[in-house]
């Protein structure tokens, strides 16, 4: 049995090494949404931070919720985890400087964004058979 610090240090390995992972988030309502990113950091405190250039329902949901999963998978091996916690913060940390002139306004995100998260459960997340278990 591996500590939750372990096991999100695991999936911050994995993530890295796969150069993606899997954000899901749900609404107020429960309607999910899912996203997809690139880097994700474990840091000094414990926390996950998840950073991308997010849609805006990503956004809208975790202020209604904050209930966050997380996976990192590698399909080839099939080895991965899923990371269940609670967003604590999203930080802007990079915008977008206008539009080039000519250029016409699009509805892609204008912001990335950083979800610092604090994970409560890791799971084992395989195509295979298996159960639910915590890491």
């Amino acid at each position: 049995m591996h500590t939750i610090e372990e096991a999100a240090a695991r999936a911050v390995a994995l993530a890295r090494r796969m150069r993606h992972l899997f954000i899901a988030t749900a609404d107020a309502a429960g309607l999910p949404h899912l996203a997809a990113a690139e880097e994700m950091a474990l840091r000094a405190d414990g926390r996950l931070a998840v950073t991308a250039w997010f849609c805006p329902q990503t956004v809208v949901n975790l202020s209604a919720n904050p209930r966050i999963s997380v996976v990192a998978w590698d399909s080839a091996a099939d080895d991965g985890l899923q990371v269940l916690g609670e967003a604590e913060a999203v930080e802007e940390v990079a915008f977008l400087d206008g539009l080039a002139p000519g250029e016409e306004a699009h509805p892609l995100p204008q912001v990335e964004r950083r979800i610092v998260i604090r994970p409560t459960r890791t799971l084992v997340f395989t195509l295979a058979p298996h159960t639910d278990r915590e890491e």
